[in-house]
């Protein structure tokens, strides 16, 4: 390992990370990009949704190892006990369901992750001297009435809704990342993630871009919520994972807005699916969900200017890409 992480441009030498939930969607493809710069990886997984298959192609590179383990509870000594050549100098904690599908079915355990599991893997990076960035979310804007949402804007969210157990837990994960910078100094960032998606969905996870995929490949309706003028920002994880190694590699304490500022409807991602898988699909019209965002769209103004960062691939790109590696796998 003879390339270390600073060989991505303005990207601090980082030499040892450690991934939460890095055999999650987002996680994985983390995992790939800092092995692919020199750095040691520790993924730390409890697979209530992240998935072995997802870093299976890891498992024999030098200098990654998996940590099955949930972080609710405290996990230094499955970390120290991993074998790894140094103590980490990145932690990055990405450890919690995402999909509604997955903390609808799990409240408790995604309040736990975001509260509990914040606090060790803080604990984690503090013992060390490590930088910690946390993974936030657009859900933390809630159902918005600035648009489109910049980092200034304190969000509209219920507290006591069934999405609420994953907007508070980010949102006090956001909280408790922010508290401990100011009473301890620590070295932390937090950036928010708005909607992502490539290889390695899950096609049943109940986000749309697998779930139209997946349906338009079957050749069924694709089934889209309320009458479908919604908007969402699509970011391909290519370019969400440059944009959460430049924020790891800055000072910045964030938070700082990591998506795609084209928007879309859900009306034209669905037709614009069917177009690139070649599907004969219909669309079916269901009932949107309680609390579902009427509009998506982050201000990157910060992540232009302070990381140089911005998004590069197209969603007719990506999403090609996607519905390619749909065809390939079995994505369940």
């Amino acid at each position: 390992m003879d390339k270390p992480t600073d060989s991505i441009p303005g990207f601090r030498r980082f030499r040892h990370a450690v991934v939460t939930g890095g055999a999650g969607f987002v996680g994985s493809h983390l995992c790939t990009a800092l092995l692919d710069n020199g750095c040691e990886v520790t993924c730390v997984d409890d697979f209530c949704t992240g998935r072995r298959e997802n870093v299976a192609h890891l498992t024999d590179r030098p200098g990654f190892r998996l940590v099955e383990a949930d972080i609710c509870h405290p996990f230094d000594a499955e970390v120290a006990g991993s074998g790894a050549g140094q103590p980490p100098d990145l932690v990055l904690n990405f450890a919690s369901p995402a999909s509604p599908a997955d903390y609808l079915r799990m409240p408790l355990h995604t309040l736990e992750t975001g509260s509990s599991g914040t606090r060790n893997a803080l604990a984690l990076a503090r013992r060390h001297g490590a930088r910690f960035l946390h993974a936030s979310t657009s859900e933390a804007y809630g159902d918005p009435q600035e648009h489109p949402q910049s980092e200034r804007y304190w969000g509209h969210v219920n507290p006591v809704g069934p999405r609420s157990v994953y907007d508070e837990a980010k949102r006090f994960g956001e909280a408790l990342t922010a508290a401990e910078a100011r009473a301890r100094g620590s070295d932390v960032g937090i950036v928010r993630l708005f909607n992502t998606y490539g290889p390695r969905m899950r096609g049943y996870d109940g986000r749309a871009v697998p779930t139209f995929v997946r349906q338009a490949l079957a050749g069924e309706e694709l089934t889209v919520t309320g009458d479908g003028r919604q908007t969402r920002s699509l970011a391909y994880v290519d370019d969400t994972v440059r944009g959460i190694l430049a924020m790891a590699g800055s000072e910045l304490p964030g938070p700082v807005n990591i998506g795609n500022p084209d928007e879309i409807t859900m009306q034209e991602l669905a037709r614009l699916v069917i177009e690139l898988a070649g599907s004969a699909s219909g669309l079916r019209f269901i009932e949107r969900p309680s609390d579902d965002p009427a509009v998506r769209c982050p201000d990157i103004t910060l992540a232009r200017g302070k990381l140089q960062w911005e998004p590069t691939v197209t969603a007719r790109d990506g999403l090609r890409r996607t519905i390619d590696w749909f065809r390939q796998h079995a994505a369940g």
